[in-house]
């Protein structure tokens, strides 16, 4: 378990990791208590297998509050649309409510992003958001992602989406 907090600032008493396969059931738990959108433990285990480098969690006082998933892929870029692309997909974060706006989750990005360029050789990022998190927003737009799309109707309950990225 290397601690990555060395990659970004972080708040006191709080660790960034990657995760373990030991951590994936504690990750899925705060899924269940964060997100309406589920995953399966396969799910979890195959993001952690195929990309175990942009997998992060967060400890505060030996707790796990907080993670980060992201997959890699080759797609058509969000930001230079037409072009094929490495990118890093962002397919979920959560942190837990008692440990938000202590910037936790600014760092668990912050992880992510650069483990998607410097270990998986990505140029860019991108992730889908619920229209009305304005938070989750905010927090992106201030890593530097920008709105590039609207998915109408992108989640199970009928929500629209938007697709945000980011260059890396």
């Amino acid at each position: 378990m290397e601690d990555v907090s060395r990659c970004v600032e972080v708040p006191p008493n709080v660790i960034i990791r990657n995760v373990t396969p030991n951590d994936l059931l504690q990750v899925m738990h705060i899924n269940r208590l964060c997100l309406p959108e589920n995953y399966t433990f396969s799910f979890f285990e195959t993001l952690y297998r195929d990309a175990p480098k942009a997998f992060f969690v967060a400890e505060y006082g030996g707790k796990i509050v907080g993670y980060v998933m992201c997959r890699v892929e080759r797609i058509f870029s969000k930001i230079d649309k037409f072009k094929l692309k490495k990118a890093g997909h962002i397919v979920s974060i959560a942190v837990l409510p008692d440990y938000r706006r202590m910037h936790i989750g600014s760092a668990l990005m912050k992880c992510a992003t650069e483990a998607l360029k410097n270990e998986y050789g990505c140029c860019e990022a991108y992730l889908e958001v619920r229209v009305s998190n304005e938070p989750a927003i905010a927090m992106y737009e201030k890593l530097g992602f920008r709105k590039v799309e609207r998915q109408e109707r992108y989640y199970m309950d009928g929500e629209d989406a938007y697709v945000m990225a980011k260059r890396l």
